[in-house]
């Protein structure tokens, strides 16, 4: 199995796989993201979406208690002739072994997309994938800065628009860690802008910068600014608002690599000179990012992003009320870290 590289991932959806590849594996953390791609995938690859036989939809935990329907599916011919393209969504059952048997046939004329979660390197799914040179991988893991900015781009353009640079990086700012959740805020601008050329700051604001990402900006500010009563307070705010812990974790992540690549680019500059050259950042959180800036060093804001990616795994294995106690230490913590180097 080959693992298609993140710069490649986009072209290689617009174009299809390779037709010598039999079966594509989408998989990863990020949940949104993998049925996003799956759902392109296969509309890429069916022939004809008006013929009920050329996509069939198959159930992981079916496949795991009747291994060889995958096999005798993908040896169907369409009812008008053509290929066909199988969908199969896991469950929570193993279904390796209708996977194997499927990549040992070799069946002529099917396409076949897994859809499935996050995958460690030791799971069967993935082990019988690796072994064959005819399936593809495509791992799905959060957005950062560089995918997000990529996502708001091409999903504007599909609706006719623009996006001016400062409302971009808004509009990325507020975005969260999940791509479905992250679609749907981008089209829901889109509709709101509809009739125009291009997105301006004005629009983000009105409509992305709602509750939930007042309520984020408050919360990563003042964490990383080391107002701990604060902290705490937006904290509660955040759960009583029943907000998404991965969109706290995402966007906090994305923020201490915003501050870590700002005092990368100018190490010589100070916060304030910093603050002035940050393009897209609102008024409103320029003295706290000020702030920040003067107090947390390169290094220092290495290991704040790498604790949040630790939380953000620790979350994606968690259910719900675990995952918000596991994003609100994250915050505490940086927050107790960014007080200590008050000076």
């Amino acid at each position: 199995m080959t693992a298609v590289r993140p710069g490649e991932i986009e072209g290689l959806l617009r174009r299809g796989p390779d037709p010598r590849i039999l079966l594509v594996l989408v998989y990863g953390p990020d949940i949104g993201l993998v049925a996003d791609r799956s759902a392109r995938l296969v509309k890429g690859m069916t022939a004809d979406p008006d013929d009920p036989f050329a996509l069939v939809k198959l159930d992981g935990d079916a496949l795991a208690s009747d291994p060889g329907r995958l096999v005798d599916e993908a040896g169907t011919i369409g009812l008008f002739g053509g290929s066909r393209t199988i969908w199969v969504r896991s469950g929570s059952r193993n279904y390796a072994p209708a996977v194997d048997a499927l990549l040992k046939a070799d069946p002529a004329g099917a396409r076949i997309v897994v859809e499935a979660g996050d995958l460690q390197k030791s799971s069967p799914l993935r082990a019988v994938c690796e072994r064959s040179s005819r399936a593809l991988a495509i791992p799905c893991y959060p957005d950062d800065a560089r995918t997000l900015t990529e996502l708001i781009e091409n999903t504007l353009r599909e609706y006719g628009l623009g996006i001016d640079r400062d409302a971009r990086d808004l509009l990325a700012q507020s975005l969260g860690a999940d791509r479905r959740a992250s679609l749907s805020e981008i089209e829901k601008l889109a509709l709101y802008a509809r009739g125009r050329d291009k997105v301006e700051l004005d629009d983000v604001e009105a409509i992305v910068s709602d509750v939930g990402a007042s309520v984020l900006n408050a919360l990563i500010d003042a964490a990383f600014a080391g107002r701990m009563a604060e902290a705490e307070r937006e904290v509660r705010r955040f759960r009583q608002e029943g907000l998404d812990p991965s969109a706290m974790l995402g966007a906090a992540l994305r923020h201490a690599l915003a501050l870590l690549n700002a005092r990368l680019d100018d190490p010589s500059a100070s916060a304030s000179s910093l603050v002035a050259n940050w393009r897209g950042l609102h008024f409103k959180r320029k003295g706290l990012v000020e702030t920040q800036l003067s107090r947390w060093s390169p290094g220092a804001l290495r290991h704040a992003a790498a604790a949040l990616q630790e939380a953000v795994l620790a979350c994606r294995r968690s259910d719900a009320g675990l995952a918000q106690a596991h994003a609100s230490a994250a915050l505490l913590r940086i927050a107790g870290e960014a007080a200590r180097r008050r000076g």
